[in-house]
């Protein structure tokens, strides 16, 4: 089933535009899947059953996965299935009644303002790498957008004049973010005294550069982001998108309207910005709990 695995991840990438991350979550939840059938002597998807599906899903139990990473892998599988019954190649979608493991909802991780402030603050230094890194959390803080985003914006995408950038979302999909006047500082001050030093030959057009004068990873960026918050006393566990969470929660706490913050976080469906909803009215909850007399 190699080959109807290729055709639907090139289906994914040509038809649905998805990005790199997501198709790589993809080809590794359905190897998997391929490799759990083939153990289990199945060679063609006509003879896949609603009971593999579940002894599959068991299977990656046993293997010590969690309910929110199975529950991703039948995500996997249904759209894997679904498009075979679209293409005509089974008769049959055998996921249709399975069901989910059931996940317990986590909010996102967000730092407090004075958390954000102090993080912001981390990088002191005049150096490049001080300056490019002070430039990168401010934008990060400022836009929201998520790290893969960051990571892979150019000169171009820049409007400093009139105080936006444009960037490439999920699926393809390309937005324009408004900039901080903090922000719109750093980036200047970056991109004068900060990225000239590091430019190399091959740097391109790429905005944010390690001492390599290549573009950044999403790993060296983590390791950039847990290095500051050290430094800033910050004892948090600091996930990639935890300044794109604080975005989210500071701007709702403050009054925004749920459509303009589902906009600038690029989001399809506005369920999912939500979420935050939930993390600010969690919030309340801990105050109430804390200050009010009968809390």
């Amino acid at each position: 089933m190699n080959h109807q695995l290729d055709i639907f991840l090139n289906y994914l990438q040509v038809e649905r535009g998805l990005s790199k991350n997501t198709l790589d979550a993809y080809g590794r939840d359905l190897a998997r899947y391929l490799d759990f059938l083939e153990g289990a002597g199945i060679s063609v998807p006509g003879e896949i059953s609603p009971p593999v599906i579940l002894h599959f899903l068991a299977h990656l139990k046993e293997f010590g996965l969690s309910a929110r990473s199975r529950a991703r892998a039948l995500v996997s599988l249904r759209m894997f299935h679904k498009f075979l019954l679209a293409e005509g190649m089974v008769d049959t979608n055998p996921t249709t009644r399975v069901e989910a493991p059931r996940t317990l909802t986590s909010l996102p991780h967000t730092l407090s303002p004075s958390e954000v402030e102090r993080l912001l603050a981390a990088p002191r230094g005049i150096v490049p790498l001080d300056l490019r890194d002070r430039a990168m959390l401010e934008v990060l803080y400022a836009t929201g957008l998520r790290v893969s985003e960051l990571i892979a914006l150019r000169y171009g995408d820049l409007q400093l004049d009139v105080g936006y950038l444009t960037t490439v979302g999920k699926r393809s999909k390309e937005r324009i973010v408004p900039l901080g006047e903090t922000a719109m500082i750093e980036l200047r001050r970056y991109l004068s005294l900060g990225r000239p030093l590091l430019a190399k030959e091959g740097s391109g057009t790429t905005l944010f550069l390690n001492r390599r004068g290549k573009g950044l990873t999403r790993q060296g960026f983590w390791k950039i982001i847990k290095r500051r918050a050290l430094e800033a006393g910050i004892l948090k566990n600091i996930m990639p998108h935890t300044l794109r969470h604080s975005f989210a929660t500071h701007l709702l706490e403050n009054g925004a309207d749920l459509r303009a913050v589902q906009t600038m976080l690029g989001h399809a469906d506005i369920s999912t910005t939500q979420i935050y909803t939930h993390v600010t009215r969690e919030r309340l909850r801990k105050v109430h709990e804390q200050f009010h007399p009968r809390g």
